[in-house]
């Protein structure tokens, strides 16, 4: 597992300002690499271009490119906007950290500041006849990347917000959560069955914060129990809410370390923010795909197209979900982080957490629930848990039909359909 300071560049890197900054630095320092190239230049070359020919071409870039990045802004914040109020908040963020468009609007300002920084050059004369015929060149590769940014940015543009392709989008964030979860299912940790195998003489660490876990880096708690000769015990996993009441771990044998200290190294090790956070928390990832399915079913929407759809995609992200029936933990050398303990997310939350609400909004939908139970059936052929699970659900979605549809026949072909 990723380290908090490993974890938090990667969240930088998903930023706009940082693609934008470092396209903008990029191209300062391609332009005035002419400067420190201009010797490489042939004499008998040097005077074919002039510098009005680059004035010019730096000046209609300058301008179309302030325009350009201007209404590439709007376009942005228009997909948002069409994002939140029609799909969810929480998917929002998603587009943001859609590299395409990062990737777009970098280049567009990176060619903006390209463009100054060359004029401002040109015009002081630092170039000379070399200078600016290493400049032309530069400019020229500027342009034909620029065609071909803005040709994929307006491809781009015709899905970016579009419910689908959100949609689509949180499916890949649910899914790849889930195989990173399978791939580290106690975080590797050691395994930890439930919070009442935590030895009772272990000591609670609390947090005077308040938001949600977003990241735990155990392998720096790892090293500090290690050194210390300490076991601790994971009582909050990424996506829960915690505040001063709840504890975050529970630690035994202290070693030399103070309570305040060690409530102190273990609090530092947690990423709490305001909002949950897609990377460590498979259960998100399936809470906003239910979350879509329920918007697109309230009465102000009234898309139970889009409803159907999300079931298929939750049931194909909760289908990826390992199970641990018959586990052999591994040898404790072969574990990365034996000093700490780590539940594992369990099925039944996945469950809970998806089908709950959809069954519940779309109670008066006889098309949403056939296409509910026809997915649960599809789940339980997995066996074991999943049947346990698919069958709970089913039953219960058909209690909820049944206070909603008005007409018997409806009901008699849910229960046809219902898991017995």
């Amino acid at each position: 597992m990723l380290s908090q300071w490993t974890w938090k560049l990667l969240q930088i890197s998903r930023q706009l300002w940082m693609r934008t900054v470092l396209f903008a630095v990029l191209a300062v320092v391609t332009a005035l690499i002419a400067i420190a190239f201009k010797g490489w230049i042939p004499s008998e070359l040097a005077g074919a271009i002039g510098a009005p020919a680059v004035d010019r071409i730096l000046s209609i870039l300058a301008s179309s490119m302030l325009a350009v990045t201007t209404f590439s802004l709007s376009v942005m914040v228009a997909a948002y906007s069409a994002a939140t109020s029609n799909i969810s908040p929480r998917a929002t963020r998603l587009l943001m950290e859609d590299s395409t468009t990062q990737n777009a609007l970098a280049t567009f300002v990176g060619s903006f500041v390209y463009s100054l920084v060359g004029i401002i050059a040109l015009h002081t004369g630092v170039y000379g006849d070399e200078g600016r015929v290493i400049l032309f060149i530069v400019t020229i590769a500027v342009v034909v990347l620029i065609v071909g940014t803005i040709l994929l940015w307006i491809n781009h543009l015709s899905s970016l917000g579009r419910v689908g392709e959100t949609t689509d989008r949180v499916e890949q964030a649910a899914s790849a959560a889930v195989k990173r979860r399978i791939a580290h299912p106690w975080l590797d940790g050691r395994r930890l069955a439930s919070l009442e195998d935590i030895p009772k003489k272990a000591t609670a660490i609390f947090s005077e914060r308040i938001g949600y876990i977003q990241h735990i880096d155990i392998k720096a708690i790892n090293r500090w129990a290690a050194d210390n000769n300490t076991q601790v015990f994971i009582a909050s996993l990424p996506g829960a809410f915690v505040h001063p009441g709840r504890a975050l771990a529970y630690c035994v044998n202290h070693g030399e370390e103070s309570l305040s200290q060690t409530n102190e190294v273990i609090d530092h090790a947690y990423t709490i923010r305001d909002e949950r956070s897609f990377d460590q928390d498979p259960r998100f990832g399936v809470l906003v795909l239910a979350e879509i399915a329920s918007r697109a079913l309230s009465p102000a929407v009234n898309d139970p197209g889009t409803a159907i759809d999300v079931i298929g995609r939750g049931m194909r992200v909760i289908s990826g979900w390992e199970v641990t029936e018959g586990y052999q933990e591994p040898k404790v050398k072969d574990i990365p982080c034996p000093n700490v303990w780590v539940q594992r997310i369990e099925l039944s939350e996945l469950f809970n957490d998806f089908f709950a609400p959809i069954a519940r909004d779309g109670a008066n939908l006889i098309e949403v629930h056939i296409r509910l139970q026809k997915a649960l059936g599809a789940l339980a052929c997995k066996g074991g848990v999943f049947a346990e699970q698919a069958r709970a659900h089913s039953q219960r979605a058909l209690a909820l039909a049944k206070h909603e549809l008005p007409l018997a026949d409806d009901i008699a072909t849910l229960e046809a359909l219902t898991l017995k």
